[in-house]
């Protein structure tokens, strides 16, 4: 995987990172997501970076796992939420428990597109049946290099063309909504949500 120079970004502009990221009203995009799961279920933040949305679902009584590859952003996240986020990287998941949702925001863009549909695999096997799985990618068809950093973007047609190879994963609503955070406007994004249905032979 593409992953260890991303992982160095993020390891050494750790602080700009969250500064830029912690404060983001992401709101408008946790309100489908949660009304997928349960009241208090069990979500994984998969890549949490800042922990903005950790925190956000810790506050409204959902029990929270989160991780990341950058143990300087897991430091951070750390501190923010009041608990120890897990440092884990997407080539070497190690999840032993099982979640009612399943969140990815801006984090699987950075697995390369060879490889994305086995790391969707691995966190689909964690999720509960008719659990929710949220994941966003810059909006395009493109790969690309920008400061060390990879990026795997996706649009609606490509998305749904990886997740042929994954049968129990189903989605439900696409969005595409603009980046929040100031000095990115005019970047868009796909926002992608998905539940798990069990196969019935």
């Amino acid at each position: 995987m593409k992953l260890i120079p991303t992982i160095k970004y993020y390891d050494d502009n750790a602080l700009t990172y969250y500064e830029n990221t912690v404060r983001a009203d992401m709101k408008a995009l946790y309100a489908p997501f949660l009304k997928r799961i349960k009241s208090g279920a069990s979500i994984l933040d998969v890549g949490c970076g800042s922990g903005r949305d950790s925190l956000y679902f810790k506050n409204l009584g959902y029990k929270v796992t989160a991780i990341d590859g950058s143990a300087e952003m897991v430091r951070l996240c750390s501190e923010l939420i009041g608990q120890s986020a897990q440092l884990m990287r997407f080539d070497d998941l190690r999840l032993t428990e099982t979640y009612g949702g399943i969140w990815a925001c801006a984090s699987l863009l950075h697995v390369a597109r060879n490889h994305l549909v086995s790391v969707l695999k691995d966190l689909t096997a964690s999720l509960e049946d008719g659990g929710a799985f949220y994941m966003s990618f810059k909006h395009g068809d493109s790969e690309f290099r920008e400061r060390g950093r990879y990026f795997n973007c996706m649009d609606e047609a490509l998305l749904r063309k990886m997740l042929l190879d994954i049968p129990t994963l189903c989605l439900e609503e696409v969005q595409i909504s603009e980046d929040v955070r100031p000095g990115h406007e005019g970047e868009y994004w796909l926002n992608a949500y998905l539940t798990k249905t069990e196969i019935v032979e």
